[in-house]
């Protein structure tokens, strides 16, 4: 069989998948006048409604959102974790604040290579070496202080009262503890959490308590970070972590140090973007793929049309060689920025993009130059108009799955996201150099893009996504779905998705993405196209548009203030507004 007609034939099996939520037609985005938050799970962003009610900002109701999370989606939601928030203010300013996981005092650089020099399965992963130095907790408490209006008691109010009292399960919350049963059945102090005595999962209509968090949580009201970093907190960590092999020490707790840098900006089409700066990649690589899309009319070429579809997946394609290369922690790494993110360097690539022909990933081979899929991504807008976008991260789902035992406290398997070997691929298979290679106190690359946009001095628009990987091409579809296909937000976040990130040297795409024309045009251009119908891998896009739910509706000047959408993928998740 031809290539041509293997895939055309691949295609048609999608036919016989069940249809996913992503594919049916778009609700409305929820729309709003004074505020607006959108998270992946429905209490959650009632606890951020409730926060702006009460006269709090966007960054309060961002702090009392991260604490709920980590009790209402334990898949994602974290204080064993860490993540990055992009902020932007009512007159302008931004800023960014980088509280993601640091590698342990006592990390190496073969630490997961066995005796010949082989990457140790699981041990990057499903192990107390993955864990990385937990940074919620930190950032959530730096931004309050810096850029909040309320108490941390205030904020942390809701998240004890789920965690004590306990919340109802609903089908999505079910869901996603039946996908982590398998890892959590592993850990003795995480299954008696979040598994029924008999070892099965929970049902609908459940009640999950999870009293060891509420006594963390509250201990982190009364005391702020100390009670983490430097108290009981943290002792039981270690003590956990030493019992099982792992490195973690006390002085990597009170060592760890939020961050606050500079974000990413570009201009696409008029538009400012402000992104996450390394250690993510998230920014600067979306800015990298908009200036080379910029040389394209996309909305004259139309939406998943095969010249369409070609110049995102070159764009990608460059943008993931330099993204797996040449960026790192900027500690240790000289990142360069400006280069990735110059109109100039974008030039250099559409002259390289062949418009009638695939480029071959292997020819171009980094020369050097001077998450998770179970991720989750807030946006919150307030009434006077503080934008906030929230990634925040345990890597994989549940993280490693293991709970210190008398903490309640999920740890992450954040370690897994450094290159552990260069030349072999991660979690989400990227293949990464030794720009990201482990160091005490490094952080690892990430891929989360918690990014805001804006108009003529003006929000515009507030997007992220979790997604591994492919967060910064689902954050980067969104943004041309409203910007160049006039697309509403709730239709810009669910429309299927395609994705390419260097090696390996394929096109995924979601079932239905491209038109079987599309497909044969695009494979006979040479490009190996693969439909990828795994879930939760596409993300769970949360976003807000302000002024309008599209451009059309926003240049008539008649639409809402606010407008809210939550990814269709997401079972849990809501948009609310007030």
């Amino acid at each position: 069989m031809q290539p041509a007609a293997r895939a055309f034939a691949a295609f048609t099996l999608v036919f016989s998948l069940a249809l996913s939520p992503a594919l049916a037609a778009s609700p409305q985005p929820v729309k709003a006048e004074h505020g607006m938050v959108v998270t992946a799970q429905h209490l959650a962003s009632d606890v951020g409604v409730e926060i702006l009610k009460k006269g709090g900002n966007a960054v309060d109701a961002a702090v009392a959102v991260g604490y709920a999370l980590a009790v209402v989606y334990p898949t994602a939601g974290n204080i064993g974790g860490g993540g990055f928030m992009t902020i932007r203010l009512k007159d302008g300013k931004t800023t960014f604040l980088d509280f993601r996981e640091r590698a342990p005092l006592a990390a190496t650089k073969t630490m997961y290579l066995d005796g010949k020099g082989e990457i140790v399965k699981g041990a990057s992963t499903d192990s107390y070496l993955a864990v990385g130095v937990p940074g919620s907790v930190m950032g959530l408490e730096i931004a309050r202080e810096r850029y909040g209006t309320l108490p941390r008691a205030e904020l942390l109010a809701p998240a004890i009262r789920f965690a004590k009292d306990g919340f109802v399960l609903e089908q999505g919350d079910v869901a996603s503890l039946a996908n982590g049963a398998k890892k959590l059945s592993k850990d003795k102090a995480a299954a008696a959490i979040f598994l029924k005595p008999d070892g099965k999962p929970f049902e609908i209509g459940a009640k999950l308590v999870q009293q060891d968090l509420a006594a963390s949580l509250t201990s982190i009201s009364e005391k702020g970070p100390d009670a983490f970093y430097k108290g009981a907190i943290a002792d039981n960590i270690v003590k956990a972590s030493a019992a099982a092999g792992g490195i973690l020490a006390k002085a990597d707790f009170e060592h760890y140090a939020v961050r606050e840098l500079k974000p990413v900006t570009c201009d696409y089409r008029g538009y400012e973007i402000v992104s996450s700066p390394p250690p993510s990649s998230g920014g600067v690589i979306i800015c990298e793929i908009l200036n080379v899309l910029e040389g394209y009319p996309l909305s004259y070429l139309g939406y998943g049309s095969a010249e369409t579809v070609h110049a995102m997946v070159e764009a990608m394609r460059h943008a993931y060689v330099d993204r797996n290369s040449a960026l790192g922690d900027p500690d240790f790494v000289s990142n360069p920025v400006e280069k990735l993110t110059g109109k100039a360097y974008a030039r250099e690539i559409r002259e390289k993009i062949n418009p009638f022909k695939a480029g071959v990933s292997k020819e171009l081979m980094p020369k050097g130059m001077g998450e998770s899929t179970e991720t989750t991504h807030y946006s919150i807008i307030d009434k006077d108009g503080n934008a906030v976008a929230v990634t925040y991260t345990l890597n994989g789902s549940f993280g490693t799955g293991m709970v210190a035992p008398g903490t309640g406290i999920l740890l992450n398997n954040e370690m897994d996201d450094f290159t552990s070997k260069p030349g072999s691929p991660n979690l989400y298979g990227l293949v990464q150099g030794e720009a990201n290679a482990i160091e005490p106190k490094k952080t690892p690359l990430s891929s989360m893009s918690p990014t805001i946009i804006s108009r003529d001095g003006k929000p515009f628009m507030i997007i992220g996504s979790p997604g591994g990987a492919r967060i910064i091409t689902i954050t980067l579809e969104a943004i041309i779905n409203v910007i160049d296909h006039g697309m509403n937000i709730q239709e810009a976040i669910d429309a299927p998705r395609i994705h390419h990130q260097w090696l390996p040297d394929k096109v995924y795409m979601e079932p239905y993405a491209l038109s079987a024309d599309t497909l044969k045009r695009l494979t006979e251009m040479g490009h190996d196209v693969q439909i990828d119908a795994s879930w939760p891998i596409w993300g769970q896009a949360a976003g807000i548009l302000v002024g309008g739910k599209n451009l059309a509706e926003i240049e008539e000047g008649g639409g809402a203030r606010y407008n809210g959408a939550m990814d269709s993928r997401a079972a849990a998740g809501a948009a609310r507004g007030f």
